[in-house]
């Protein structure tokens, strides 16, 4: 297996829409991934491709039949991505919709019993839980995360589970502490004390990064919003297990009994996802020998993929902390200070900071008048959660993607050496 090297990297950068230029700003370096990663040029294509196109599914004639065999192609490659054992995959309006219907259908169809969720979570998984258990008269609990680490543990979760722990949700990435979740481990200790129970990740903020293996988690739900990971807004993906779906569930009478799909859906939703898949699989034969040892062999470019991106991300977030040639690095800049610490292993290519004596939203503006997109996270409804127990009001969120280069964060440190001054 092979890291990105800098003429893989041009190739990488190729292949995405305004990689290094905004229409509005003129040049400038996106470090706003987690807010929506940038956006491939297949799928801008093939957006383009399936607005004109006039036909529904479900029809006699040859435009529908293509239009099936494009869904049906999309989550099969999906299946492989995501390594999915059996259960489906849909779309819907958004990945925060997605995740309030997963969440309303398991609360509904359990009966009495705990809703295990924690503080660490987005508000899609948070306010989900909250509506849904007092409507099927369940308790909700939130478990706490770490605030020094940025993430929630198995243990955490092991001690909050209870036999009649019916419902639990996960979240895979925190998209402002940056820090991924065991997840796996999680599940672990969830089913070790109720096995029955129906849990659900929160993959929003993780999938940009890829190594997704849905038969590894053993959940029964994950969701994901596909502008976050290369594709473009207006829809959201789900899986879920073959359990999930035969709860009940919102659904047309005499209807299949298992679709989970409200209405007509877009075909180019489903395309779209198949160009996100079709470039992890190049990646995955760029950075490993599995395209010329077994080329059938789809899953091994996917896990390469998804190694490299996992390195690349670190060694991005290694010079952003460290420095790199002779800038210092964001440790070693006095007034700062970095969310969930200096060297932390959950960390999945973001970093959150603070400027002391420099309000965040001023640093925010800072960077973009000289070129550099990053993001204002408040201790609002969306992040209150992890700023308030920190004494924070906000922070700034410097978030990475794998075509991102260390130029860029060089740029980026030489900005925050004067705002930091």
């Amino acid at each position: 297996m092979t890291h990105i090297t800098p003429e893989l990297l041009t190739d990488i950068r190729d292949r995405f829409a305004q990689i290094d230029h905004c229409p509005q700003q003129g040049e400038r370096i996106f470090f706003e991934n987690a807010g929506g990663a940038l956006t491939l040029n297949s799928v801008v294509d093939t957006s383009q491709a399936y607005a004109a196109i006039p036909d529904n599914q479900g029809r006699d004639n040859p435009g529908s039949h293509e239009l099936v065999r494009v869904i049906t192609k999309a989550k099969e490659d999906m299946a492989v991505f995501m390594n999915a054992p059996g259960g489906q995959f849909f779309v819907g309006e958004s990945g925060t919709e997605l995740l309030f219907r997963l969440i309303m259908n398991a609360c509904l169809g359990t009966g009495a019993g705990q809703v295990l969720g924690t503080t660490l979570e987005h508000p899609a998984t948070r306010s989900a839980c909250d509506r849904w258990a007092r409507v099927a008269g369940q308790s909700h609990v939130l478990v706490a995360h770490d605030d020094d680490t940025g993430t929630v543990t198995a243990d955490a979760y092991a001690a909050k589970v209870t036999p009649d722990t019916k419902v639990a949700t996960i979240v895979h990435t925190s998209p402002v502490t940056g820090m991924g979740v065991d997840v796996e481990s999680v599940v672990k200790a969830i089913r070790a004390v109720a096995p029955e129970c129906f849990i659900i990740v929160d993959g929003i903020q993780h999938a940009a990064h890829g190594r997704i293996d849905l038969t590894a988690y053993d959940v029964d739900g994950y969701v994901i919003s596909p502008y976050k990971v290369f594709s473009r807004h207006g829809y959201g993906v789900a899986w879920i297990s073959d359990r999930l779906t035969h709860l009940p569930h919102n659904s047309l009478i005499d209807g299949p009994e298992d679709n989970w799909e409200m209405g007509t859906r877009d075909t180019g939703s489903y395309a779209t996802m198949s160009n996100v898949v079709s470039y992890f699989e190049w990646l995955g034969e760029q950075v490993s020998d599995a395209a010329t040892s077994n080329p059938k062999d789809r899953r091994a470019k996917f896990v390469a993929a998804g190694e490299a991106i996992h390195a690349q991300e670190k060694a991005l977030t290694d010079a952003m902390i460290h420095g790199t040639g002779n800038l210092a690095g964001l440790k070693d800049m006095g007034k700062v200070q970095i969310i969930g610490g200096i060297d932390n292993p959950a960390r999945e290519g973001l970093v959150s900071l603070t400027v002391k004596g420099v309000p965040s939203v001023d640093v925010v503006k800072m960077l973009n008048e000289q070129g550099i997109r990053t993001h204002l996270r408040k201790a609002d409804h969306y992040s209150g959660n992890i700023l308030t127990p920190l004494g924070l009001d906000g922070c700034v969120r410097v978030s990475m993607c794998h075509y991102n280069s260390e130029h860029e964060v060089a740029q980026f440190l030489a900005a925050m050496k004067s705002i930091a001054a």
